[in-house]
C-alpha cells in the first residue's frame, strides 16, 4: 500500500462521514496542512500523525508480516513496491 492510497481512503472515510477537513485536524490533533499533504499523498509524513488520523477516523490499518520460505528467503509478491528489500534470514 503507498501513501497515496491511505491519502485516498483517508479523504473517502472523512467525506463519508461529512467532515471538513479542519474538523478532523482537530479531532486528530494534527493541523490542517498536514491532513491535506496526507490526503494528497505525500510521502514525507510522520506515520505518529497518520496513525491519530485514522484512529479519529476508525479506521484500522492491517500489517502483516512476510512469509519465509525453508530456505530461509523471504518471497516479494510482484505487487509490491520495488524500493523494497528482503534479508535472508538464517532460521
Amino acid at each position: 500500500m503507498t501513501l497515496a492510497e491511505i491519502g485516498s481512503i483517508v479523504r473517502s472515510a472523512r467525506r463519508a462521514q461529512h467532515l471538513r477537513q479542519d474538523e478532523l485536524a482537530g479531532v486528530a490533533g494534527v493541523g490542517v496542512r498536514f491532513l491535506s499533504e496526507l490526503e494528497r499523498g505525500k510521502t514525507t509524513v510522520r506515520f505518529g500523525k497518520v496513525l491519530a488520523v485514522l484512529e479519529a477516523l476508525g479506521c484500522t490499518l492491517h500489517i502483516e508480516a512476510p512469509q519465509i520460505g525453508r530456505d530461509g528467503v523471504t518471497r516479494l509478491e510482484a505487487t509490491e513496491a520495488p524500493w523494497i528489500r528482503r534479508r535472508r534470514l538464517r532460521l
